[in-house]
């Protein structure tokens, strides 16, 4: 899967998961602010995000990522063949 389909596969299940308009997914946007994120959305975010990708999100990794482009990079460097 190439980066841009990550990056495609990741905003199609936020806009439906959380219903938002897809125009409003851009890399530089909030993350918590766009999708109205509360703690509960975030577990849900973490299992979609293992759901579709077959990666482990792990807690710690997580708070670091607070925009679309922080959640691309991370979901693509979790993609690749590990060496």
């Amino acid at each position: 899967m190439t980066n841009e389909e990550i990056i495609s596969k990741i905003n199609e299940f936020l806009t439906e998961e959380f219903e938002v308009d897809g125009t409003t997914i851009t890399p530089d946007a909030s993350l918590k602010e766009t999708l109205e994120l509360d703690s509960l959305d975030y577990v849900d975010l973490v299992v979609i995000i293992e759901g579709n990708f077959g990666i482990k999100v792990k807690q710690e990794d997580f708070t670091g990522i607070l925009t679309f482009q922080n959640l691309y990079d991370y979901v693509i460097s979790k993609s690749q063949p590990q060496a």
